[in-house]
């Protein structure tokens, strides 16, 4: 058939909304993002209480896009993921803190000792503000601080580890030890970061209360955006020649090191991406919970992390904000009681459903949710592609 042919053929058929939604649905959900759900908001269709809980959900799909490319792409299982995730939630809860309510006291060289820290301190005089809150007092330190300190530690804890070449499950047996102890450490009271009370009395950001409804929705609107650059980012990552090399890593680390790359190197960069998203997450979920305690960097939070991304669909950014998202409004749905014609739901129930969707998924889309999308749009499955 001649190209004029061709050409004439494809002026008469219509648009093919496969290809369509294939093509513009990142665009599609992104405008729902950031103009359908604030106009339906300021219209009073959608209370500002259901926009706050999108935008945190929205928080932990950045922590999953993280750790799909760390997991889905370079093929390293981490269980350390909700330790970055606080570390950046700690980091603006101490911004938050400085700037609460009343109920702190000031020390004996001016500084004001957040109400959160000073009704766990264990002596009745004021105590001295301890020196590593000072750095958070101001915003873009509090910020910048909150990307590089989950960075830097997965930095050194990379370097050290993949150059050691544990990997695998020893390497998640580490990450999860390392959560585990650091929750102990900040549950402690005598560590000055308010123990188990963890960080209260969130009262402004950048001189807004953000009791008021539009402070609100200005946070969610910050997710979207913080969420959609996460995505792009790891989808230039993955479509570029490093993204190939990540693949590489995880499909045959030892042939790629005959043939003469470094891949702990590789390994460090994705761990570093995925510590500095989670950071991320974490910075923009504390303002919007209006608390942060050490409970966030528990080890079933991680594990829970790990279950966003594999119902989602690994290997897929979309799949692990798709997982994220999907996981959290079925938990917010059925951890309340129900009561239905035969039978009433109870909150106890949950963890049985999780568990049924985790195996259902596993077995019957072993490419996760993604996958349904795939198929009804005729989109080639990115791990099937690969494996071609």
């Amino acid at each position: 058939m001649s190209e004029l042919a061709l050409e004439k053929e494809k002026s008469q058929n219509p648009v093919n909304w496969q290809e369509f939604a294939s093509r513009y649905s990142v665009t599609i959900l992104v405008v729902i993002g950031l103009v359908l759900i604030p106009v339906l908001n300021l219209v009073g269709a959608i209370p500002i209480e259901t926009v706050n809980m999108l935008g945190r959900y929205m928080c932990f799909a950045i922590v999953a896009i993280g750790l799909d490319l760390l997991w889905g792409y370079t093929g390293i299982l981490s269980l350390c993921q909700a330790f970055f995730f606080s570390l950046g939630g700690y980091a603006m809860g101490m911004y938050l803190a400085h700037h609460g309510g009343a109920g702190g006291a000031t020390d004996a060289v001016g500084w004001d000792v957040p109400p959160c820290l000073h009704v766990v301190s264990s002596s009745v005089d004021v105590e001295l503000l301890p020196w590593f809150w000072k750095p958070f007092y101001h915003f873009l330190p509090a910020f910048l601080l909150g990307l590089l300190i989950p960075g830097v530690i997965a930095g050194i804890l990379g370097y050290m580890v993949f150059r050691s070449r544990v990997r695998g499950v020893y390497f998640a047996i580490l990450t999860q030890a390392i959560t585990v102890a650091a929750y102990l450490v900040f549950s402690m009271n005598n560590m000055k970061l308010c123990g188990t009370n963890g960080l209260t009395n969130f009262d402004k950001i950048l001189g807004h209360p953000l009791s008021e409804n539009y402070v609100k929705l200005g946070l969610y609107i910050a997710t979207v955006l913080a969420l959609t650059g996460a995505y792009f980012l790891c989808r230039y990552i993955v479509n570029s020649r490093l993204g190939r090399i990540l693949v590489a890593v995880r499909d045959d680390e030892n042939t790629l090191r005959f043939s003469g790359y470094q891949p702990s190197y590789y390994k460090m960069f994705a761990f570093t991406v995925a510590a500095m998203l989670a950071g991320l997450g974490g910075m923009l979920y504390a303002p919007q919970m209006g608390i942060f305690t050490p409970s966030n960097m528990e080890a079933s939070a991680s594990i829970m992390v790990v279950i966003w991304v594999a119902v989602g669909g690994r290997g897929s950014l979309s799949g692990a904000v798709l997982g994220a998202l999907v996981i959290n409004l079925l938990y917010n749905y059925l951890t309340s009681e129900r009561n239905f014609a035969l039978f009433t739901w109870k909150a106890e129930y949950w963890p049985i459903v999780l568990g049924l969707l985790f195996i259902g998924v596993v077995l019957i889309f072993p490419n996760g949710l993604i996958n349904l999308w795939h198929r009804l749009t005729g989109k080639v499955d990115p791990q099937a592609k690969q494996a071609q």
